[in-house]
């Protein structure tokens, strides 16, 4: 029955959040250019943002937990593209079995990497 999960994250400033995910994070844009709307697209996910100009980014809970199978392939290549790693969420394995990281992006919403060890 479910097939797919298309999050949708809040974002201030169209412009410098497709900058960011596809020149910083290798995105590229999906389907067609709305007023307001941003979707973005790699591998096998997709992120939606909905423009939301008053959002305060010290207020803004937006998460999302991507799985991948290549944790430190993708953690070295973001770092070596000067792409700021969160400053609690250096590559790390959890306690729940997750080899894991995680960024903020301009709206501070909270991306976590991870992979099963």
């Amino acid at each position: 029955m479910l097939t797919d999960i298309h999050p949708k994250l809040p974002m201030r400033n169209k412009t410098l959040t497709k900058a960011f995910y596809i020149d910083q994070l290798g995105f590229q844009q999906f389907g067609n250019d709305f007023e307001g709307y941003l979707m973005v697209q790699k591998d096998n996910i997709q992120i939606h943002f909905f423009e939301f100009k008053d959002l305060d980014p010290k207020e803004n809970y937006g998460q999302v937990y991507i799985r991948t199978n290549a944790i430190e392939q993708l953690y070295q290549w973001l770092v070596d593209r000067g792409v700021g790693i969160h400053p609690a969420g250096h590559l790390q394995i959890k306690p729940w079995g997750q080899k894991e990281f995680a960024l903020l992006d301009p709206d501070s919403n909270l991306l976590t990497f991870g992979q099963q060890v």
